[in-house]
């Protein structure tokens, strides 16, 4: 089985990334060989249309709701060989994968399209193309076409398997709106070296690039009667912030977890600022104050900290109810903190709740409550042993995010990276408001908080052909409220039904999603993509969208 021609072909327009993945594969045998069509996409995309042409006949995907998909698959064929066509592969990514049988001397073309839209952090939107062809292949290709109407500001290429032979084969044009990633390797420049053939190709090719910001109230660009705005302020100053870090010490933790733990903690400690307040909570079975309120980050304070991070150790269950609580109480007791501040919590835990409160809604229910929105919450879960839909749930209720880390040995590093992107807040409390009778549909708009080097995007249906929109940004910043009163002059629909939405609220969001899911055609969680493969193999399989487990 050849692969003769691989084809990836990217194009972003304004942070919409639309990829598509084309190989040809020829079965140079003289009897059937199996042909497998195997690629890792990024988590964040959405599969949008597959198929296969086997000499010439075209199979293609649909993209049916889940449910009813199932039910044809189920009758189609036994559960046994339900093995699902996407799975987890790692942090940031998914596999798609497809075998056929061919026929001796046949040819098939695979196509697969995904579509992403990128995510800026710490200053920067990050396309990820994982390459993984497994052999040498003739005509291999991969193009990046990048249009930012606003300007790019900065592009980089970075790869994981580059030599500099490989160097030779890469190429980039740019100017003021548009570039262009070009890296065509020949089979000899992907060689291990010229007396094997294996190949070189095997990881990551990403491309980093940012925009160019001059309007204060952001960029506004309109499309076919869909908006998308971008808001990113620059350049302002930083919130002083007060941080309860409350870090699971349950058995559990112990070794190489607690080891990664006390090192990141260490070098985010250095990472405080003057201004910033800060204390620790630990918990087992007992919750354990570090002090009994929030101590400035001078430097004899850190060096406190640092030594208390230092001693400690793991043992016994985990009550994650009675920690959490504890530091909404510390915070709210708090004394003397900058009048303009952001306070938030950092949990790090790697389990279930064993200790205290088990029951996770109501643990959910305490916490609400507790924080009445005037802090963020954070949630690290370390690991698989938990339950991060209930973590995830608990952040996005507390204007805050969940995060994985994940047991390798660079957590320490994840945790560190983790910091970073919350360690900025230059607004808080912003809403995003349109006049009323020319927009529908709108995405979320208001914000708990904003940081440095992310983005705020907001998108929403136009009810007229408007060519200029106003729009009226109310913020708080450290040295005054802001009121950015602009028109914007200048085709995505970001829908993202929320984890930690009422019951009743959920399911109207998921009829909506679903709908868009279909018109649209992505597979989403609530969608599934049918392949169907030519007659005397198992005919249907599905492609659905994973979750994070737990």
């Amino acid at each position: 089985i050849e692969i003769y021609s691989l084809h990836v072909d990217c194009k972003v327009t304004s942070r919409f990334a639309h990829t598509v993945i084309t190989s040809k594969i020829v079965n140079r045998a003289n009897e059937s060989r199996e042909a497998t069509f195997e690629v890792e996409l990024p988590k964040t995309a959405f599969i949008t249309n597959f198929s296969m042409a086997i000499d010439g006949k075209v199979y293609p995907g649909i993209i049916k709701e889940k449910a009813s998909a199932q039910k044809e698959y189920d009758t189609a064929v036994s559960r046994k060989q339900s093995a699902g066509l996407v799975k987890i592969t790692g942090r940031k990514l998914e596999q798609f994968h497809v075998s056929i049988s061919i026929a001796a001397a046949s040819k098939v073309t695979f196509e697969l399209m995904y579509e992403e839209l990128l995510k800026r952090q710490l200053g920067k939107f990050e396309l990820l193309i994982k390459v993984r062809p497994k052999q040498l292949v003739k005509h291999f290709q991969i193009d990046v076409h990048i249009f930012e109407p606003q300007g790019i500001s900065f592009l980089e290429t970075d790869s994981t398997f580059m030599t500099n032979e490989l160097t030779e084969a890469l190429t980039k044009v740019q100017n003021e709106t548009k570039a262009h990633i070009l890296f065509k390797p020949t089979v000899d420049q992907q060689k291990i070296n010229p007396e094997l053939n294996e190949t070189l190709l095997n990881g990551d090719f990403v491309v980093r690039y940012d925009v160019k910001r001059a309007a204060t109230a952001g960029d506004i660009q309109i499309v076919n009667g869909y908006f998308v705005h971008y808001f990113a302020p620059h350049e302002m100053p930083v919130f002083p912030k007060n941080v309860i870090f409350v870090i699971d010490r349950s058995g559990s933790m112990a070794g190489r977890k607690i080891e990664q733990t006390r090192d990141a903690l260490l070098k985010i400690l250095q990472d405080l600022r003057p201004e910033d307040h800060f204390s620790f909570i630990t918990f087992n079975s007992r919750v354990v104050e570090w002090k009994s309120s929030v101590l400035q980050a001078t430097a004899e304070n850190v060096a406190s900290a640092a030594g208390f991070v230092q001693t400690l150790s793991a043992s016994g269950g985990t009550d994650i109810n009675h920690a959490l609580l504890t530091a909404v109480s510390v915070l709210d007791k708090a004394e003397r903190l900058p009048e303009r501040s952001v306070s938030m919590i950092i949990l790090l835990t790697d389990g279930q709740p064993t200790s205290g409160e088990r029951n996770v809604e109501v643990i959910q229910e305490n916490i609400q409550k507790g924080v009445n929105g005037k802090y963020a919450l954070f949630c690290l879960g370390f690991g698989f042993d938990v339950s991060y839909k209930f973590l995830e749930k608990m952040a996005l209720s507390n204007g805050g995010i969940a995060r994985r880390i994940y047991e390798n040995a660079d957590a320490a590093l994840q945790l560190q990276g983790f910091y970073q992107e919350v360690a900025t807040p230059i607004l808080m409390k912003i809403e995003m408001q349109y006049p009323e009778n020319a927009v529908e549909g709108l995405t979320k708009n208001n914000f708990k908080l904003f940081f440095e080097g992310s983005e705020i995007i907001v998108s929403g249906k136009i009810s007229n052909e408007l060519d200029l929109l106003p729009v009226e940004i109310k913020a708080q910043s450290v040295k005054s409220d802001l009121l950015i009163d602009s028109i914007c002059y200048v085709f995505i629909i970001n829908t993202d039904f929320s984890i930690s939405a009422q019951e009743e609220d959920r399911k109207t969001l998921e009829t909506q999603a679903l709908e868009l899911s279909l018109r649209y055609s992505f597979v989403t969680p609530l969608t599934s993509l049918v392949v169907t493969k030519p007659a005397g193999q198992q005919q249907t399989e599905l492609a659905n969208k994973p979750t994070e487990a737990g």
